[in-house]
């Protein structure tokens, strides 16, 4: 990682310890629009997290995916609810198109306005409260504008996501494999929580004392402890590794990595914890759901690795 990518990384880790603890996240998931609307234009005047991808020239800070990567991954780190990744899809979707829209873009670099993609219409993270959305279907993308929005309950509390109907499209170009993008994106969220719910189970091993002794310092509980950390980090460098060169296959490789770790993690930490796991008191318990949730999202493991058949056939 660059020195600029740590300073990134540092500065958005500092906004996340002092604005955003497990209460500020529990307040802002259970909100109107689901996320801390003076979290969201914090990170978007000083650390410009909405204008990441987005060439200077149109009002951005000319940076890469791998620079909305770092943010995106300690944001998920937290499970902070912030419409981040929508807007940087929908960015990338409109800066792809045969002319881009100058002043969509302008306003969701500065975090006034959010975006969102669909890929599948009954399911859009933040469509809810999304003011710039973008439809990817056979290959092309449309601006959908005029539609109604379902607020839907899932299992993660956290990620606010809604059914979108009717409603008007607009073609405005071809899809630069906005799928790939958000799959590698996603990951890096994943992975990001994943060592957050292992630090926070072996934080507890130790604290937790039974038969006059910390439950961390038993050698069965050691070795798997061991093994989760060791699947974290092997499905890390996949995830690195799709964001240092995004394709079709590092997209889905990405994707199932970070699936599978970060659910054994959550399933895991459950066990660990005990009865007290799946209590609302116990943060734990949104990791759990978070891990289900995005396995599912823009579709479950299964549906990458059949995609990955025809790289070992």
């Amino acid at each position: 990682m660059s020195e600029e990518r740590e300073m990134l990384r540092d500065t958005v880790a500092s906004i996340v310890e002092k604005h955003a603890a497990p209460e500020a996240v529990r307040r802002a998931m259970e909100s109107e629009r689901g996320y801390d609307e003076s979290l969201w234009t914090l990170l978007c005047e000083q650390v410009g997290a909405a204008a990441l991808v987005i060439p200077e020239d149109l009002g951005g800070a000319g940076g890469e995916l791998a620079d909305a990567a770092v943010v995106i991954e300690t944001l998920g780190r937290g499970l902070v609810p912030t419409p981040l990744l929508g807007t940087t899809l929908a960015e990338l979707a409109l800066l792809s198109a045969d002319e881009p829209d100058a002043e969509a873009l302008e306003s969701l670099a500065e975090g006034t306005s959010i975006g969102a993609v669909v890929f599948d219409p009954d399911y859009v993270v933040n469509g809810d409260v999304a003011d710039v959305v973008v439809t990817v279907e056979d290959g092309r993308l449309s601006r959908w504008s005029g539609f109604t929005a379902e607020p839907l309950a899932s299992m993660d509390p956290t990620r606010r996501l809604a059914r979108l109907h009717g409603g008007t499209r607009e073609p405005i170009g071809t899809d630069p494999g906005l799928e790939d993008a958000a799959a590698i994106l996603l990951a890096v969220e994943q992975i990001g929580a994943a060592g957050r719910c292992l630090d926070l189970t072996v934080a507890y091993t130790k604290d937790r004392v039974q038969f006059g002794r910390p439950i961390g310092s038993f050698q069965a509980l050691k070795h798997r402890m061991a093994d989760l950390y060791v699947l974290v980090q092997s499905a890390r460098a996949v995830v690195d590794d799709a964001v240092s060169e995004p394709s079709p296959t590092s997209a889905a490789l990405a994707r199932v990595s970070a699936s599978e770790a970060f659910s054994a993690v959550a399933a895991e930490s459950i066990q660990m914890h005990g009865g007290v796991a799946i209590t609302w008191e116990y943060d734990i318990q949104l990791y759990f759901k978070r891990a289900h949730g995005s396995a599912q999202l823009l579709g479950p493991p299964r549906d990458y690795l059949r995609r990955l058949e025809s790289e070992v056939l």
